[in-house]
């Protein structure tokens, strides 16, 4: 029974690092992918748009194996700036989160570009076009929010991914979390902790999808009167 406590203790203690960096990671990614995806619909085949959807192939197509250690390369050993790896503080959160957020940022930027795109000729969209609003308010009232339920879709699916445990990025930057210490009681052979680990990881998928589904129905009223 000790031991059950202190394996569960063990992998308690390093979830709620993961959870630090995964909400780093899709904030990071929103605050980049919101402003790119709505400036590459607006500004649909111009050079944003271009530059936008450049970008976004360039994150998905970068892994994290190579994005961890050029930031690594960059901020850390020629300009000094953060630590190169650990837990020293806030500081030491800003690589990894840049890391997973870029990745999930290119992809966000495409599921808001596409969404936008859908809804933008919609009669409610011109319907407040003629009532005089501003476009940034049409965008920000009507469109953002009825073209969210595909990005919440994603977000929710990739949240799941960082709170499981980002394994990659956590090795390269030695953060502890649930994915470094599944690597280690599976390198170790401690399968009680890499049970726990496994179980941990589904509780946290389920968990993220059922409240994924319940934000469709607070975003949407429509979803809550489908039967």
């Amino acid at each position: 029974m000790a031991a059950v406590v202190n394996v569960y203790a063990a992998v308690v203690a390093a979830r709620s690092r993961p959870l630090l960096l995964a909400c780093a990671g899709i904030i990071t990614a929103i605050i980049i992918a919101l402003p790119l995806g709505i400036l590459a619909a607006v500004r649909r085949g111009s050079a944003w748009d271009l530059g936008a959807m450049t970008f976004a192939m360039l994150g998905i197509s970068v892994p994290n194996f190579c994005m961890g250690p050029l930031l690594i390369m960059i901020f850390s050993l020629w300009l000094g700036w953060f630590p190169v790896s650990g837990k020293e503080g806030m500081s030491s959160l800003i690589l990894p989160a840049l890391t997973l957020g870029t990745a999930l940022a290119a992809l966000l930027s495409r599921m808001v570009r596409s969404s936008l795109l859908e809804v933008l000729n919609e009669d409610y969209i011109r319907a407040a076009q003629a009532r005089g609003l501003s476009d940034m308010a049409v965008i920000m009232r009507h469109g953002l929010p009825n073209a969210a339920l595909p990005v919440i879709t994603v977000l929710g699916m990739q949240l799941g991914a960082l709170l499981a445990g980002a394994v990659i990025t956590e090795t390269i930057f030695s953060w502890p979390g649930v994915g470094l210490l599944t690597i280690e009681a599976i390198q170790n052979r401690d399968y009680p902790v890499v049970q726990a680990c496994v179980l941990l990881i589904s509780l946290s998928y389920v968990f993220i999808n059922l409240l994924t589904d319940l934000a469709y129905a607070v975003l949407d009223p429509r979803v809550r009167l489908e039967k």
